[in-house]
């Protein structure tokens, strides 16, 4: 009998030694080795020679010419088609009156433009590449063919520097979508290459809102006066939080009356997650990513997590006069550089 027990201690010995062997996988060209890209807790290691360690740019970009982003971008019709023009660059954005971030940017804004269409026309999107590295633009929800889908390597070529590229398409379905880089998009995007497309509906199925607000949230990081991607990674992690590519108190006053229907279009377009707290009154969720919710299905909240590439129309109708908070619930995402008030928030007016 302790021979035995001997020998099944033996065997189990030989099997947990086999379990725990790690697999060598062959070198295989282009292939990355799985375990090389695995990263181990604790043995993290910022290389200033990858993609997105590297500042954006330089301080010496132009100073953006426009202080508001996300505003309707106008187009000309060409045989019933509407034709908008959009051009990537770098510029000094204003955060904040006194912080400037060095962004990638659609037109010279942060967000880019706002393309607004309605549900059936004929898009076209002359696009021009005048940043110093390649690029390419993600239509993100909107119903687009796979050779207009915008992904390097997969659906195209990368738009090099100094190139132009032309994006058609329909407009479809109707709901609150994104445009946005998809090159090295963990850099590009969190550098301010994005903007908010609008598709709104051929024949609405109910009554519009008085007040139609759309809000993208990000996040900066800037350290010795340059600008990083903002990654949720240690030592990329964010110290400024923009809504429409501002922070606090530079995010503006929105200005209601008791009574009106308001719709904010929220819109995750960093890397990280926003639960975003109406002060004063709850709201329904009235679409997800562009598709409206049916109305015995609307849920009833005064908190919303917003997650990246998410997108949610929300509405509600003020029944009191103030000046009302609107801001995300993670505390420290409404700070400037560590400074309280900042980051995420805005302030909603109502009066009578």
């Amino acid at each position: 009998m302790p021979r035995i027990s001997a020998f099944v201690l033996y065997m189990l010995g030989i099997f947990l030694v086999s379990a725990c062997t790690i697999t060598s996988f062959p070198s295989t060209p282009g292939m990355q080795n799985p375990r090389s890209s695995t990263a181990t807790p604790g043995e993290m290691t910022l290389r200033g020679d990858s993609h997105g360690m590297r500042p954006i740019g330089d301080n010496t970009a132009p100073l953006a010419v426009q202080a508001i982003g996300g505003q309707p971008l106008s187009y000309r019709l060409e045989n019933g088609v509407k034709v908008f023009e959009l051009t990537a660059q770098t510029v000094r954005w204003p955060i904040l009156e006194e912080v400037l971030v060095t962004a990638m940017t659609y037109n010279g804004t942060v967000p880019g433009p706002m393309i607004k269409v309605t549900e059936g026309d004929q898009v076209k999107v002359v696009f021009t590449n005048q940043l110093e590295e390649p690029t390419t633009i993600h239509w993100h929800g909107i119903e687009v063919p796979n050779a207009m889908d915008g992904v390097p390597g997969i659906t195209q070529a990368p738009i090099l520097p100094g190139e132009t590229f032309t994006y058609e398409f329909v407009a479809k379905p109707a709901g609150t979508f994104i445009y946005h880089s998809h090159y090295e998009s963990d850099r590009q995007v969190s550098a301010g290459l994005y903007g908010p497309f609008i598709i709104e509906p051929r024949s609405p199925q109910h009554s519009q809102p008085d007040v139609d607000v759309t809000l993208m949230l990000s996040e900066w990081l800037i350290r010795g006066g340059e600008t990083y991607p903002a990654m949720p990674m240690s030592g990329m992690e964010p110290n400024y939080f923009t809504i429409n590519g501002k922070a606090y108190p530079d995010t503006g006053t929105l200005h209601v009356k008791v009574g009106q229907t308001i719709r904010l279009r929220l819109i995750g377009i960093g890397q990280f997650i926003h639960p975003m707290h109406l002060h004063g009154f709850p709201f329904k969720v009235t679409a997800i990513d562009g598709h409206p919710v049916p109305e015995s299905a609307q849920q009833i909240m005064d908190t919303l997590s917003v997650a990246p590439g998410q997108r949610f129309d929300i509405e509600f109708t003020p029944t009191e006069p103030g000046r009302w908070m609107f801001h995300c619930h993670i505390l420290h995402h409404t700070t400037n550089n560590n400074a309280d008030p900042g980051g995420l928030m805005m302030i909603i007016d109502v009066t009578p």
